[in-house]
């Protein structure tokens, strides 16, 4: 499995500590920043089709994705029980915050306001994509103050609700906990076969796709309810799958059935062992020869003792007996080494 090493990510993940805190902080912090309340006011939720990619993009995406596969731990009860929890508190403050949405617009020049919306989606998408990038970009908070500055108009304030908003924003926050459930469910089936970089950019492709529609409104350009954003997640979900990759990859890499090196190199130093360097009567049994034997076309004046397939030294601790001492290697028989 490719384990999703984004800095940002990680800088997240050394703050908050544990993987349920840091999935928590992924799922809220549209909510914190004013991601979700900027695209609330800029009227992307008032489709299904917003709601939906909202939900998946906002507060799913490529970070919830990455947070439940390779960070969290334990069984699908204990996943799915913190998704819960989560969601438990998400849902509501989203309702929350979208119910003042029409206070927002009355006080707010909306197109100015709906292109800074945009520029916030393309932030996202341009952090997501390239943390090298994002060094260089603004955060979403200060966009957002941008925009409220730039857009602001005192003359329509008035303090208002609409149970619409309130359902819509409740409703994406809804989507958002079951995109994460569902992969906290699948998570068994998903670890190792989901590729988190390819499908966090991807993600932030999507994201751009997104913003598209706002920033294009004022020149009537790809004003559509055609779920586009969520087409280009689905083709993105399909590059980052891999169906044949094992779901417990490294797992059985590092076993010791696996025949480890370490093993014949143990074997063939206690098989050369010994006062006089080994001898070739205890090389591996494989037949490879021992490190510490000369190569066959080695001469016969080089230093060490000269060793061949047919002489052997005695198992007594190397030492030879007078007779072999005696014998001159020379003269024995043709069936040695070709030097000789």
């Amino acid at each position: 499995m490719s384990v999703s090493r984004h800095p940002i990510a990680l800088r997240l993940e050394r703050q908050v500590g544990s993987a349920t805190k840091l999935l928590a902080t992924v799922m809220v912090l549209p909510l914190i920043d004013g991601i979700f309340p900027a695209l609330v006011v800029a009227g992307v939720l008032s489709t299904a089709t917003g709601v939906v990619e909202t939900g998946i993009l906002i507060f799913g995406g490529s970070a919830t994705a990455a947070v439940i596969l390779a960070e969290m731990d334990g069984d699908r009860r204990q996943m799915v029980t913190s998704v819960l929890l989560i969601g438990a508190v998400i849902v509501p403050l989203a309702a929350l915050e979208a119910a003042f949405a029409p206070t927002f617009r009355g006080f707010l020049n909306l197109p100015v306001f709906e292109r800074f919306a945009g520029l916030v989606i393309l932030t996202i998408a341009a952090k997501t994509a390239s943390s090298e990038i994002g060094e260089f970009l603004p955060s979403p908070g200060v966009i957002i103050s941008l925009g409220l500055v730039a857009s602001f108009d005192p003359s329509g304030f008035a303090i208002e609700t609409s149970p619409e908003y309130v359902v819509n924003g409740a409703a994406a926050a809804g989507v958002g906990v079951a995109f994460a459930l569902a992969v906290a469910l699948l998570s068994p089936h998903l670890r190792g076969r989901v590729d988190i970089d390819r499908f966090r950019f991807g993600s932030a492709v999507a994201l751009g796709v997104l913003a598209l529609p706002i920033l294009l409104g004022p020149f009537d350009l790809m004003q559509t309810e055609a779920p586009i954003a969520l087409a280009v997640l689905a083709v993105t979900t399909l590059f980052a799958y891999d169906p044949n990759a094992d779901p417990v990859a490294g797992a059985a890499d590092d076993s010791p059935d696996d025949g480890p090196a370490g093993g014949d190199d143990e074997g063939t130093d206690a098989a050369g062992s010994g006062d006089d360097g080994g001898a070739a009567g205890d090389a591996p049994a494989d037949g490879e020869r021992a490190p510490t034997d000369p190569p066959l076309d080695t001469p016969p004046n080089a230093p060490g003792p000269i060793v061949d397939d047919d002489v052997a030294a005695l198992a007594n601790g190397g030492d030879r007996d007078a007779s072999d001492d005696e014998t001159d290697p020379f003269t024995d028989d043709d069936s040695r080494a070709p030097w000789l």
